[in-house]
């Protein structure tokens, strides 16, 4: 929502939020795409789920938890987290 306002730049909210860049802009055309289906009659469609690229996240997520933690541990010496 904030991305819609237009008071902040996508690297402005990406900082704010701890984010990328490409996801507020992702979120954004999502947003957009999706609004018109707000005014739609016979109710809410259920969203399709690509059970193969949630499965693919679920990996990625957990490569990107296990790189997070090994540089945590590095860093503490020169006074990191």
């Amino acid at each position: 929502l904030e991305a819609l306002k237009g008071e902040e730049t996508a690297a402005e909210l990406a900082s704010r939020f701890g984010v990328h860049p490409t996801m507020i802009h992702q979120w954004k055309r999502a947003l957009l795409e999706g609004a018109s289906g707000v005014f739609e009659r016979g109710g809410r469609k259920r969203p399709e789920i690509d059970e193969e690229q949630v499965k693919e996240l679920h990996a990625k997520i957990g490569e990107l938890a296990v790189a997070n933690s090994f540089l945590e541990r590095k860093l503490k010496p020169w006074g990191g987290k």
